[in-house]
């Protein structure tokens, strides 16, 4: 194992709610912590969009940029997540170091560990939408334009959100105690996003020609 700490759920959870107090800036990233902010940055990027893009009276051209920003949103958040489990996986010594940034990053995981079928990345990634989802039906559970009925439905989702991150997050520290202690281990996923990409969407090759 290097010298960088690992984070724990917590502390990540705490981060993902103090960001969205203040205005959703794009952070920079070189370090672990700095990749799960930008995952974070992105997935309440890609929220907005989504919301936006639902709108009946916008204009065409409205709603096409929104599609597109999510396609750019998207794809930066899986970008995010890649960059997270490598930090990680380096961090916890599972992989050649050498490879890492390859498509094909080479495990050294001893004999005997399970393989964990969701990486730590996509762990931090479900969190992340969740804290999204937690912050947003708080403000359906407040709302004073609806009635009772509305307020206590949301505040029963609310709870049940909250109770889903807490679980989640309790997976996320055994996964990484289980990887540090050489139980378990994980691997970097690559998403291979074909659709963004000029040479392998189909569409786009064909509009190229």
């Amino acid at each position: 194992m290097t010298d960088t700490p690992l984070p724990r759920a917590a502390e990540v959870i705490a981060a993902h709610d103090a960001a969205l107090l203040g205005p959703a800036l794009a952070p920079e990233a070189d370090d672990l912590r700095g990749w799960i902010a930008v995952n974070h940055f992105h997935n309440r990027s890609l929220w907005a969009q989504e919301d936006l893009a639902r709108r009946t009276r916008a204009p065409d051209a409205e709603i096409v940029a929104n599609k597109r920003a999510i396609d750019r949103h998207n794809q930066a958040r899986n970008d995010a997540i890649e960059r997270i489990d490598e930090f990680l996986l380096a961090a916890l010594g599972l992989v050649d170091p050498a490879t890492l940034a390859s498509a094909l990053p080479r495990s050294t995981v001893a004999a005997g560990a399970r393989l964990n079928s969701e990486t730590a990345g996509s762990m931090l990634d479900r969190i992340s939408i969740l804290g999204l989802k937690i912050a947003a039906m708080h403000e359906q559970a407040q709302r004073q334009d609806v009635d009772e009925a509305h307020r206590q439905s949301c505040g029963e989702r609310l709870q049940r959100l909250q109770q889903q991150r807490a679980d989640l997050g309790a997976c996320f520290d055994e996964l990484l105690a289980d990887a540090a202690a050489g139980r378990a281990y994980f691997k970097v996923y690559r998403q291979f996003k074909m659709y963004n990409d000029p040479r392998l969407n189909p569409a786009l090759v064909a509009e190229a020609r």
